[in-house]
């Protein structure tokens, strides 16, 4: 198991007033080495076309790649913070939820680097993206 800190899903559910909350972003799964998350599709995730906003999928993906990273960090000294992201957008969604999974690719002690896949209702990937964190001192 990569967790190194102790928690359960309602205390990150919990925990998402401060910068989740307007997406309403709900985690609902982990396992031994992946969290998932999901997120309604409302008007205030759309593009002007009626499409979710890749900036959202973008800000979905940091969302619970940060989470993810923070929860693998045993020094309550150290914090995760975002350092790069990329995102390719395979396919679009305009209603329903989508779902994102993060697992690590590489949980280091000064970085860390993170894949988020993204789906629809019908498990069809909609993004993948690739988050790296540094693991640094607050």
């Amino acid at each position: 198991m990569i967790w190194k800190k102790e928690f359960n899903l309602k205390d990150l559910n919990g925990n998402n007033g401060y910068y989740t909350n307007p997406f309403h972003i709900e985690f609902i799964e982990k396992g031994d080495d992946y969290l998932i998350c999901k997120m309604p599709i409302t008007t205030i995730a759309l593009q002007p076309m009626g499409l979710l906003h890749g900036g959202v999928s973008v800000y979905v993906a940091e969302t619970i790649g940060s989470y993810a990273g923070f929860l693998c960090i045993n020094d309550e000294n150290k914090a995760a913070v975002g350092l790069d992201i990329n995102a390719n957008h395979i396919k679009s969604v305009k209603s329903g939820f989508i779902y994102a999974k993060a697992k690590p690719n590489h949980i280091g002690g000064k970085t860390h680097v993170w894949s988020i896949e993204i789906t629809n209702d019908k498990q069809e990937l909609v993004s993948i993206c690739r988050l790296t964190l540094a693991v640094v001192s607050i």
